[in-house]
């Protein structure tokens, strides 16, 4: 997907914006950048591939090179950037979060003289920040400029604009994704993920609403376009991507992945389908939190049979190699044996999409001598591939585990039906529990309702997008 972050001070603010991105690391593992203005100096830009070495490293370097007292940064799983672009507008940085599902279509309307050009990425697709840029430069003015690219992008793009004399930042349409500013003693922040700047000193100012643009400079914010009411902010920001401690809408992260897993465990033992486990455990490291709100409420305990080992190969620190990656991943599962060998055990993962990590961690469970496995999903089956944001870089419905098996079970009739199979108490959904637990190997399988997983995050359910379970985004 990715993440930003940007500053502005009084002070030279360059240190705040390197940590600050880095902070974001979870949310991508392709490119890295960074963007500092000076008045001396202009601005400063550097871009890495971050996909074999960690974002960290990469910018060391760059550090005594950078000077200024503003900057944005951005880590990206697409396009490089940020961008510098020269246009009628004078010249700025970007940098945007988000999908463009009518690219070709948005070039092809409003570029299509000899004018213009873009740069292509590897795949020979148009950069969607510069996209983003280009719609936002026919415009007179900057604000009318985010408004028309927000208007026109079918999909979802939060940008982040970095000029001479400040910080422009634009929540995306339907506030999909979140936009915090924090405050310290010499300016302001803006950033993704509020925990970022939490640890650099600045403290919550304001979280824009969808659609909002703000201005930032040292001295302040103020909102140059208002906020509109209807918002979809996404579900899986608290099931899986979001930081434990960072906060959307007021509710935390990892708060909500205890209430998650309790709710899952009351409505099982409501049910009476809870299993006989010796213990429940996480698939670390999203679904840990999640297993400890199961086990707590179900009052079973709580234990890390396996762990992953991550100092040397974390998320972002991978090699290209298919093969290596492969073995890379088993070798990262470090197994606890006396805590497996002979064990029932019932394992809460955030989510089950694609199912090949799932099954490869099955088989090394059963390998190191569990007696039993039992999965518990921390969401509802997946039925749609994301058309929202840049989760994933596959695109088709059928990359994933559920309608996969339903084309297995019933063929093109079975996807008809997929609000039956998203159902654990009907016939189809039933099939659909046996035929993964058949498929995977596991003793039992449960995923969380919709019901629950929407009363745990505990907001009006009308403002978050559930579109990847349900297809009402």
């Amino acid at each position: 997907m990715g993440g930003f972050f940007g500053a502005i001070s009084q002070e030279d603010c360059v240190l705040d914006i390197f940590f600050g991105v880095d902070y974001h690391s979870h949310l991508g593992t392709r490119r890295g950048g960074m963007a500092i203005y000076d008045p001396k100096l202009g601005f400063q830009r550097q871009i890495h591939d971050i996909e074999n070495t960690p974002f960290r490293t990469k910018f060391e370097k760059d550090l005594s090179e950078f000077q200024g007292c503003s900057g944005i940064g951005c880590i990206s799983d697409i396009d490089p950037q940020p961008l510098l672009v020269r246009s009628h507008l004078g010249l700025y940085a970007i940098c945007t979060v988000g999908i463009i599902n009518n690219a070709e279509q948005l070039v092809r309307e409003y570029f299509s003289d000899h004018g213009h050009q873009f740069m292509a990425t590897g795949s020979g697709k148009v950069n969607p920040t510069e996209l983003v840029a280009a719609l936002i430069n026919q415009e007179d003015d900057i604000v009318a400029g985010i408004r028309h690219a927000q208007d026109t992008i079918e999909g979802s793009m939060t940008i982040l604009l970095l000029t001479e004399k400040a910080i422009i930042t634009a929540r995306d349409r339907m506030g999909r994704l979140p936009v915090h500013i924090g405050r310290s003693r010499t300016g302001y922040s803006v950033s993704f993920e509020s925990f970022a700047y939490h640890k650099l000193g600045y403290e919550d100012a304001y979280e824009l609403g969808p659609s909002e643009i703000v201005r930032i400079t040292a001295e302040g914010f103020e909102t140059l376009s208002p906020a509109e009411k209807p918002m979809k902010i996404c579900a899986f920001l608290w099931t899986y991507y979001g930081y434990p401690n960072s906060n959307y809408e007021g509710v935390n992260v990892e708060l909500m992945r205890y209430r998650n897993g309790e709710i899952m465990a009351r409505d099982e033992v409501a049910r009476g389908t809870l299993p006989d486990v010796d213990h429940v455990a996480g698939v670390p490291d999203s679904g840990t939190p999640h297993a400890i709100g199961y086990a707590n409420r179900c009052k079973l305990p709580f234990a890390r049979p396996f762990v992953k080992y991550t100092p040397t190969w974390p998320r972002s620190f991978m090699p290209a190699n298919q093969a290596v990656r492969n073995q890379v991943a088993k070798m990262k599962q470090i197994p606890v044996p006396e805590l497996i060998q002979g064990k029932k055990l019932l394992f809460v993962d955030d989510s089950i999409v694609r199912g090949t990590q799932l099954r490869e961690t099955v088989d090394f469970l059963f390998a190191s001598g569990a007696g039993e496995v039992h999965m518990r999903s921390a969401c509802p089956p997946i039925m749609y591939s994301c058309k929202y944001l840049n989760f994933s870089r596959g695109n088709s419905d059928m990359d994933l585990l559920a309608r996969r098996i339903i084309q297995e079970l019933e063929g093109h009739e079975g996807h008809r039906h997929l609000e039956e199979y998203a159902d654990a108490s009907t016939a189809r959904g039933k099939s659909l529990l046996k035929a993964i637990c058949r498929k995977m190997g596991f003793d039992s399988l449960g995923y969380q309702s919709l019901d629950g997983l929407l009363e745990a995050i505990g907001i009006d359910r009308e403002k978050i997008c559930t579109y990847c379970w349900n297809g009402k985004g």
